[in-house]
């Protein structure tokens, strides 16, 4: 795990699976679910429900495709930088993973807007009328609460520092 983690194309191609199989399930959902009723497994709980969402989470945004594919791509910016500044001990790579997810799930998306002008949605938690989301949704969203968590329960300050040596330490070699 080490080494595929330091390796742009281990970094790569994790990412790439990750948005294959995202896209891979969108597609599954255009062509089992578009125009159908719901598919409930859970009655009154949770469902396979189709969804053409021309916004962001929960619907916000609607019709603003220049604004996310920004947003994508200063994600795509911000995930090179991490990676290239970011030590590469073995205590950081759930920031690495992290980093991964929430690029493929950006990515995901982004892949829909380009290409639909919409993104894809179908998971749909009917108890709690949860606003529906896909597989690139959920890559982003754990990703973050685990960042969240790790943060506050995990990495302390000195780690923060470490990073920002591991920087100006591999600045200093250039």
């Amino acid at each position: 795990m080490n080494n595929f983690l330091k390796k742009p194309a281990g970094i790569a191609g994790l990412t790439v699976l990750l948005v294959i199989f995202d896209q891979f399930t969108k597609y599954l959902a255009v062509l089992f679910l578009k125009d159908q009723d719901p598919f409930v497994i859970l009655p009154g709980v949770f469902e396979l429900h189709y969804l053409e969402n021309r916004g962001a989470a929960f619907g916000m945004m609607q019709g603003q495709q220049t604004f996310f594919l920004i947003i994508g791509i200063l994600v795509f910016a911000g995930v090179i930088y991490l990676f290239r500044h970011m030590s590469e001990e073995p205590k950081f790579w759930p920031i690495r993973l992290i980093a991964i997810a929430i690029l493929a799930g950006a990515w995901g998306n982004m892949l829909d807007r380009i290409r639909l002008a919409y993104v894809v949605d179908f998971f749909y938690f009917k108890l709690i009328d949860f606003p529906i989301f896909n597989v690139a949704d959920i890559y982003v969203s754990v990703a973050t609460v685990v960042l969240i968590l790790l943060v506050l329960f995990y990495y302390k300050d000195e780690d923060l520092n470490h990073i920002l040596k591991n920087r100006k330490k591999k600045e200093s070699k250039s």
